[in-house]
């Protein structure tokens, strides 16, 4: 008989392969290249020039996946939640479909495993009451189970929100209501959070008289580390997508604490998981209708106002980064030549000689001065993208 800790060692390993089995660890990196370059050709279109790499979706990412899927894992483990093999299928072909249309906006949880939830509890029903053949669908999903993972990634969804700064956002053009061009940022990301969890079948058996807690049939278990996309993709051009992305931050994570408590009180009275992911599906498409709502009424932020260039974006590695301006500062003076659009910053750049100085109004009305020099590799615009870029209207003169 394998020892205790030999058992574990052997299902961590055999869990770990596992991970490299299941589709959707392919497909997300498939995802992510694809929807990386649909986005680059976006930017050349709008800004003449890429701007962000193929993976920029999926930077800066990591360390919450990692770190959230090390938590996870301690929780599964510790509490002994136990998923069936069908689940784990079913959550890797429901994320596949839902991303198809290489967008993120239905890689929130309360979509992927929500779905999940539904069809674990509606086809092995179909199944049995059909009459076309001998199909079968069995499946012991663990219902507890889905709706408190459920309620946890949403939480992980609030954290990757609130990390999607002026940094993190990739901006677009489009025709405003007077016939100007705007600008409109995008705040997506897609993150694949890796965790282990127990399934039934394999050399660990139960330690503890309540352990495993969340279980199904059977009596032996073994892990298996079990990938989970969580993504979003909202666009703002009423304000700084930071402001944006912080305050539906807020309400993610407001609404991800409601779901928990249901599924907590699902583990006394079951028919509250079904509760639980019928309130985070229409919470989250609420705080959708909300946001859309809200930014649509307000005036556009990226315009151009005649008082001062408004900066759109900032160039990866180029002056202006290195100066760290970001994105909703607006320049309004080069060498103490006031400025309005892209060509008289342009001007006043190439009249400043080997070094240039700049005068900044931050989003909070504060200026501030910034002084560099001039070197021959740079950009010839620093690096600053603005909603009416000498590279913009180049290129939508040429577009007619």
């Amino acid at each position: 008989m394998i020892i205790m800790e030999e058992a574990w060692f052997i299902e961590l390993w055999r869990g770990a392969v596992r991970f490299f089995l299941n589709p959707l660890v392919y497909w997300t990196v498939i995802l992510v290249a694809l929807a990386g370059l649909k986005r680059i050709r976006r930017e050349r279109k709008n800004f003449g020039i890429k701007l962000f790499d193929i993976f920029a979706e999926w930077r800066q990412t990591w360390l919450l996946s990692i770190g959230f899927g090390l938590f996870l894992s301690i929780l599964a483990a510790g509490a002994g939640l136990v998923f069936s093999r069908e689940t784990i299928w079913m959550f890797a072909i429901v994320t596949i479909l839902l991303s198809l249309s290489l967008r993120f906006t239905l890689l929130s949880p309360v979509y992927t495993i929500g779905i999940s939830y539904f069809l674990l509890l509606i086809l092995p029903l179909l199944f049995q009451n059909q009459t076309l053949g001998d199909i079968t669908f069995s499946s012991s999903a663990n219902f507890v189970g889905l709706s408190i993972l459920l309620a946890l990634l949403l939480m992980a969804e609030a954290m990757l929100l609130s990390r999607s700064g002026n940094g993190q956002t990739f901006p677009e053009l489009q025709p405003g209501r007077r016939g100007h061009w705007i600008g409109v940022h995008h705040f997506k990301k897609v993150s694949l959070i890796p965790f282990f969890v127990l399934i039934p079948g394999g050399a660990i058996t139960a330690f503890a008289p309540f352990w495993p807690y969340f279980s199904i049939n059977g009596e032996t278990y073994s892990l298996a580390l079990v990938p989970i996309v969580i993504g979003f993709e909202h666009a703002v051009q009423g304000t700084l997508p930071k402001k944006a992305a912080g305050s539906m931050a807020r309400s993610v994570l407001i609404l991800a604490m409601a779901v928990l408590f249901l599924a907590v009180g699902s583990i006394y009275a079951g028919w509250l998981s079904l509760a639980a992911v019928l309130t985070g599906i229409i919470g989250r498409e609420y705080i959708n209708y909300r946001h859309r709502l809200a930014d649509r009424a307000k005036m556009p932020f990226f315009h151009k106002n005649g008082r001062g260039m408004k900066v759109l974006a900032v160039i990866p590695d180029t002056p202006a980064d290195r100066l760290g301006i970001v994105a909703g500062e607006t320049v309004t003076k080069v060498n103490g030549m006031e400025i309005s659009d892209m060509d008289t910053f342009y001007y006043a750049l190439q009249e400043s000689g080997a070094s240039f100085k700049l005068e900044i109004i931050g989003d909070n009305g504060e200026v501030r001065f910034l002084q560099s020099a001039l070197y021959e590799e740079d950009h010839h615009e620093l690096g600053i993208i603005t909603a009416n870029s000498r590279s913009q209207g180049r290129q939508f003169t040429e577009c007619g």
